[in-house]
């Protein structure tokens, strides 16, 4: 009897290591980076929405003051920054770094947008010389690319001490909703990376094919498109629910731009929202996606539009399921489903190991 009791102990002492050595395992597999640009409750969203990121913690560094909170940080002279823990397996750093990018005004030495000090100033914080490497190339490209007229004047620099902020910051845009869009609308930094990033509607449509594209004028587009189709993408309309194509679609494959043909969500991401509309707690290719705000109808939304077709989708809300908590609501008559059998011959290949 003692002799199995021995036994039994030390097989399950073995377990418990096993356990811990793949909990451990699984640990070391991610990675961390760290950035500034101004508020981090406009920092988080972006990120939080990338496939591979497992979670965004606001907080403070870079100062030299101890415990620093949000009534003291600026003077121990710590910068807002965000935490991202991701998986590089599925996203990499310099993906990373180019949502950063579009998230900021990277001329601005003195802050972002309505906020003024060095605390709110933009910073690439980086942890090992990969990401210092990375951070340099990705800068100096942004520099040479002609995009700016201001030298680019984000710092890099060695990642310190990470404090977390208090909890009341965390997730902020989900947990204070109006609030959050209120100060964001107001703060000017929609507008100018509407102005930096996104396509000019009077600059046409494009219809992209392999690596050409045309573009599309409205009279070509009223020839190409169905009514409905026409009246969503162009004249931000909307379809009635549960009479579009998509809204109970339960075949594997993704969802282009029906103008431009860019990759905008994926089956993978589909759920049954109960609205009788498609709708997805997140993007497949999130730099294929504008947001705007939306006053119409009496209250503030979120207009969700394709970069390159710049069409009308539908909107986003933050009432959708876990791990996003997001629902995007879209139109069918904005999308053409690509079953995955096809993906190859349509052009979409990249995409078939999703369903593998």
């Amino acid at each position: 009897m003692t002799t199995l009791i021995i036994l039994t102990t030390c097989l399950t002492m073995v377990g418990l290591l096993a356990v811990t050595a793949v909990v451990a395992d699984s640990r070391s597999e991610l990675e961390e980076a760290t950035f500034a640009g101004g508020c981090f409750w406009c920092m988080e969203p972006p990120f939080e929405r990338l496939d591979g990121v497992r979670d965004v913690v606001s907080g403070y560094m870079g100062g030299t003051g101890d415990n620093p909170t949000y009534e003291d940080y600026a003077q121990k002279g710590h910068v807002e920054v965000i935490r991202i823990t991701y998986d590089p397996s599925k996203v990499s750093y310099s993906e990373l770094l180019d949502v950063f990018w579009r998230q900021i005004d990277p001329t601005d030495p003195n802050g972002q947008f309505v906020d003024r000090g060095p605390q709110y100033r933009s910073a690439i914080f980086y942890h090992n010389e990969d990401q210092k490497k990375l951070a340099e190339k990705s800068k100096k490209e942004l520099a040479e690319s002609g995009r700016f007229a201001k030298p680019v004047v984000t710092e890099i620099i060695e990642a310190s001490r990470f404090y977390p902020a208090e909890h009341y910051h965390q997730d902020y845009y989900k947990n204070h909703v109006l609030k959050y869009k209120f100060y964001r609308y107001n703060s000017g930094r929609d507008q100018y990376l509407a102005k930096v990033w996104e396509q000019k509607r009077d600059q046409g449509m494009e219809q992209r094919k392999g690596n050409g594209s045309r573009k599309l004028s409205k009279e070509e587009l009223k020839k190409r498109l169905s009514p409905m189709q026409y009246r969503v993408t162009q004249e931000d309309g909307t379809e009635p629910p549960f009479q579009n194509e998509y809204w109970n679609n339960k075949e594997p494959g993704i969802y282009v731009d029906v103008v431009s043909g860019e990759p905008l969500f994926s089956s993978i991401d589909k759920y049954d929202s109960g609205t009788g509309w498609p709708s997805f707690v997140r993007p497949l290719e999130p730099e294929n996606i504008v947001e705007r705000e939306d006053r119409s109808l009496f209250t503030t939304r979120t207009e969700v539009r394709s970069k390159q077709g710049d069409s009308h989708l539908g909107h986003v809300f933050p009432d959708g399921p876990k791990p996003t908590g997001l629902r995007y609501c879209m139109n069918s008559a904005a999308l053409r489903f690509i079953p995955k059998e096809d993906l190859e011959k349509e052009g979409y290949g990249k995409y078939k190991q999703l369903f593998e």
